[in-house]
């Protein structure tokens, strides 16, 4: 899977670091003086890179826990994210990653007692639960057979009693979840569009059908799960096509085990979209109904706001629609 590791000077006196790379005693291991040097250069080619990423392993510095929007959430009032590791296994033509990495490498940060004493302290600073997010700039579970990072954190997150950790995933990787009780204060969060549109636009992702199987087999084990339709997309008979994935979805996986479910229409950067849309000039996706509104390319309002208006009634006919929040752009 992995045939070249980039490895940061700094790291090698870190555990992790050898970890990692007993894992992989064939690939060729690369020393540079800083990540940047293989991850920013800007003459790169994100598409070829793709094909065969390589691991770099790296230490984060400076701030690593980092305050989201407050327009997104599912109910906290304190709400952050973190980022153990940039890029994704998967290739989704409307992810937002690769218009904002010069490089398709996977790029690890193996300092994970840092990020742990930043989450601790904010954590330890507010009366109320505090809400960390992974799965940001990668998924939080695709990964896990190369990063260890939910069989890490969860543990730690255990110990927090304020806490509160989102995994968000497309992944069926869950072996590490069922070798362990279920966290009261974690949420499993599986990110869907119709499998029609899955085909089409989430290259490698597993099969809606097998996610909801993961989704499932977590439920039943005490796991809280979560759904994240984000994001929608306009697409013909699109009333039918979600309709039939949340009737499938809530079928298998009771009410009472989803703890949220989030919708968001398309949005993305200006320039993060003008970047993808130059590496996939046939795209189909890149000639929908969208403008530029305050620096982000999204759907026309009115379009966006009948597309969330139509979800929250599918919606409705199967969850409690306290538990349904809705991403602005």
């Amino acid at each position: 899977m992995i045939d070249t590791i980039y490895i940061e000077e700094q790291i090698e006196g870190l555990s992790k670091y050898q970890e990692i790379l007993s894992r992989f005693p064939k690939a060729t291991v690369i020393t540079c003086t800083h990540y940047k040097e293989i991850f920013n250069p800007s003459a790169q080619s994100f598409r070829l890179q793709k094909k065969k990423p390589a691991l770099i392993l790296a230490k984060q510095t400076g701030k690593l826990v980092h305050p989201i929007p407050k327009s997104y959430g599912v109910g906290g009032r304190h709400n952050f994210y973190f980022s153990h590791l940039l890029n994704c296994l998967y290739d989704c033509r409307y992810c937002f990653l690769q218009g904002m990495y010069p490089s398709a490498h996977y790029l690890m940060f193996v300092n994970f007692e840092d990020f742990e004493k930043e989450i601790k302290n904010i954590s330890q600073s507010k009366t109320e639960p505090t809400w960390f997010f992974s799965g940001y700039d990668c998924d939080s579970l695709a990964l896990e057979s190369v990063t260890g990072f939910a069989s890490h954190f969860l543990p730690f997150f255990k110990r927090l009693p304020n806490a509160w950790v989102e995994l968000r995933t497309k992944s069926v990787a869950t072996q590490i979840l069922h070798a362990m009780d279920p966290l009261p204060r974690a949420v499993v969060a599986f990110s869907f569009t119709p499998q029609e549109i899955s085909s089409q636009l989430e290259h490698g992702v597993p099969s809606v059908k097998s996610r909801i199987r993961a989704m499932q087999k977590l439920a039943k084990q005490g796991w809280k799960v979560g759904l994240r339709i984000d994001p929608l997309l306009e697409c013909r008979n699109f009333e039918k096509r979600y309709s039939n994935l949340f009737r499938n979805i809530f079928e298998k996986v009771p009410e009472h085990a989803i703890h949220s479910v989030s919708i968001g229409a398309f949005r993305m950067p200006k320039g993060f979209y003008k970047k993808i849309e130059k590496q996939y000039p046939e795209e189909k996706l890149f000639a929908g109904n969208f403008k530029s509104q305050g620096g982000c390319i999204a759907y026309q309002r009115q379009i966006e706001i009948q597309l969330k208006q139509k979800s929250v009634q599918l919606l409705s006919q199967w969850i409690n629609p306290d538990k349904v929040f809705k991403c602005q752009t």
